[in-house]
C-alpha cells in the first residue's frame, strides 16, 4: 500500500496559517515538517523553493491576468477502464507528485487524470505565486470567493473529461485546495452550470476531497432549490469527505460545514470521515478508505 507524506511549510501572514505542499512518497514511514514564521519573509522563499515549490513576486493586483496551466499527467488503468477520475493537487503543488502516488493505489480499472494548477498570486501568501486552483484569502464564513478562478479550474477539469469514452464513469477527487475545486465542480454539476452561467457538460459520478472545504457554500441551497432537475441531479452524486481532527491548515470544522451545506442543499449521498491525531496530509488507513468507496460507487470488477 502507498504511503501518502506532505511536506508542510506554514507561513504567518497578517495571523493567518497556509500550508504550502509538495508531495513526497514513502514505503515505510510518514513526516511531516512545520515552519513557523510571523511574515512572508526571504528565509520563507528560500524554504519554499529548496521543498520544489515556485514562487515569483506578484505584480499589479488591479491588472487582469490569463494564467496558463501546468502539465497534465496520465496514469493508464492496469485493467478494464471503467473509471477515469481526475485527482487536484493542494496548493503549491504538482500533477507529477499526484500521479507518482496514485499509481501505486490498488484501483487497476481507473484512469487517473493529473492536471497542473496555473502558477498564479495567492492573497493568503501575501502576493506571492505558486501553483494554485483560484485565489484564496482567510477561509472564513464572510470571505470572498474567486469566482473567476472557480469557474476556470472547474472548466479546465470538466474539459479533460469531456473526451472520456461514453461508458467509462467519471469523476473528480483532491487534497486540499484541490478538494475545494471538486466539491465546487460538485455543485456546477448539481445546478447544470458554472457561477458565470454556462452550462456544465459533464455527468459526475462521484466525488472525493480530503482535507479540503466546499467554496461558495453560503448561497448553495439558494441556487440549487430553485431547480426540480438541480435538485435531482444533487441527490444523484456520491460524495465522500475525509479530515483530520488534528489538521491546523484547514480546520476540521470546514469539512463539517462543507457536509452541512451539502446535505442542506439536497445532496443525499455524503459520506464524512474524521480521524483523530490526523493533520493536513493523508495516511493509509484514509487512502484504504477512499480505495473502499471508489470500488464501492463505481461498481468497479473486482470490488466485493
Amino acid at each position: 500500500m502507498i504511503m501518502l507524506c506532505y511536506t508542510l511549510i506554514l507561513i504567518a501572514h497578517k495571523g493567518v496559517c497556509v500550508g504550502v505542499l509538495s508531495t513526497l512518497s514513502s514505503s515505510s514511514k510518514m513526516s511531516h515538517a512545520h515552519s513557523h514564521m510571523g511574515s512572508v519573509s526571504f528565509l520563507a522563499y528560500n524554504l519554499m523553493e529548496s521543498y520544489g515549490v515556485h514562487i515569483t513576486i506578484a505584480g499589479s493586483r488591479t491588472t487582469q491576468k490569463a494564467f496558463e496551466f501546468g502539465k497534465t499527467h496520465v496514469v493508464r488503468p492496469k485493467g478494464k477502464h471503467q473509471a477515469t477520475i481526475v485527482w487536484l493537487h493542494g496548493l503549491g503543488d504538482n500533477g507529477l507528485s499526484s500521479s507518482q502516488l496514485l499509481e501505486s493505489l490498488p484501483l487497476p480499472n481507473i484512469k487517473w487524470i493529473c492536471p497542473t494548477a496555473p502558477t498564479r498570486p495567492v492573497a493568503i501568501l501575501g502576493g506571492f505565486s505558486c501553483t494554485a486552483w483560484f485565489d484564496m484569502g482567510e477561509l472564513s464564513e464572510d470571505g470572498p470567493d474567486d469566482w473567476e478562478g472557480l469557474d476556470a479550474s472547474a472548466a479546465h477539469i470538466a474539459n479533460l473529461l469531456s473526451t472520456e469514452p461514453t461508458d467509462v464513469k467519471v469523476g473528480i477527487g483532491g487534497f486540499s485546495m484541490g478538494a475545494a475545486i471538486a466539491l465546487y465542480s460538485a455543485t456546477c454539476f448539481a445546478m447544470g452550470r458554472y457561477g458565470n452561467g454556462i452550462p456544465y457538460p459533464v455527468n459526475l459520478r462521484a466525488v472525493v476531497g480530503l482535507s479540503g472545504w466546499l467554496p461558495g457554500s453560503r448561497s448553495l441551497m439558494n441556487k440549487i432549490e430553485v431547480s426540480h432537475e438541480a435538485r435531482k441531479r444533487a441527490a444523484s452524486l456520491p460524495i465522500l469527505l475525509c479530515h483530520g481532527i488534528s489538521d491546523d491548515v484547514i480546520l476540521c470544522k470546514y469539512g463539517e460545514k462543507s457536509v452541512q451545506s451539502l446535505c442542506s442543499a439536497g445532496f443525499r449521498h455524503v459520506v464524512f470521515k474524521s480521524y483523530d491525531g490526523l493533520g493536513h496530509y493523508t495516511v493509509p488507513k484514509e487512502m484504504d478508505e477512499v480505495c473502499t468507496w471508489f470500488n464501492l460507487r463505481l461498481g468497479l470488477e473486482g470490488s466485493s
